[in-house]
């Protein structure tokens, strides 16, 4: 675990993902990017999808973050003890997973499905959190990452523009005692120090890298506007 985390520390994770339906959704795609942002500097690359997984953790020579999306509302990241079970059987190095205090799909606890990880397989446990309440709850359940992911999704915290700094610090500031990372809106380079600075371990960065179809809108909005 310290090895791992030492890899991490002050470094870029990189989040390669595409949704249903674009011409990006396929594994042998996505785990090309990925290779890409290994090669620019990312120490860890965050990937969704069984097959995703698989690959990467065939291909990539750093560690993988896996996770398995499955709805779109309410929990649906790794949802399920099963959907975490076999993310973990895929060769994820950390299983991420909803992290918030939120019901899931199969009645289990969040506790209850990282006790099973921890028995019957080797992976590390992100919670992807929503709130210091999640990151709390989270911690005592036994993660051993802490992601701010949801922040702003889950009607608990404001969703700006940006990464939310404030609840970095907060959590910071809690010395919650686990390796917090993090993650959403993070769309400047500027951003992810400022990330860091407020006191995050490590940051993950997905859309503005990975996802060219919300990088040329972004573009094109700016262009259409002027």
């Amino acid at each position: 675990m310290t090895d791992l985390f030492d890899a991490f520390a002050g470094r870029l994770i990189v989040s390669a993902q595409a949704y249903p339906g674009e011409p990006m959704r396929d594994p042998r795609t996505m785990v090309a990017v990925a290779e890409s942002a290994v090669r620019g500097g990312a120490a860890a690359i965050r990937l969704q999808g069984l097959d995703d997984i698989r690959l990467g953790a065939e291909t990539l020579d750093v560690p993988v973050i896996g996770l398995w999306k499955d709805g779109k509302d309410g929990v649906f990241i790794t949802p399920t003890l099963q959907h975490a079970l076999a993310v973990a059987a895929a060769g994820a190095d950390v299983v991420a997973l909803d992290g918030t205090r939120r019901n899931r799909p199969d009645g289990r606890t969040f506790a209850e499905v990282v006790k099973v990880l921890r028995n019957e397989t080797d992976a590390l446990v992100m919670a992807d959190c929503g709130s210091a309440g999640d990151a709390i709850a989270a911690t005592e359940a036994g993660a051993d990452m802490i992601g701010t992911t949801l922040a702003g999704y889950t009607g608990e915290r404001p969703h700006g523009e940006g990464p939310d700094l404030d609840l970095i610090a907060e959590l910071r500031a809690l010395a919650l005692g686990r390796f917090l990372v993090a993650e959403g809106r993070i769309h400047t380079p500027e951003q992810a120090r400022q990330a860091l600075e407020a006191g995050a371990d490590s940051v993950v960065v997905g859309t503005a890298i990975t996802h060219p179809q919300t990088i040329t809108s972004w573009f094109a909005r700016a262009v259409a506007a002027r």
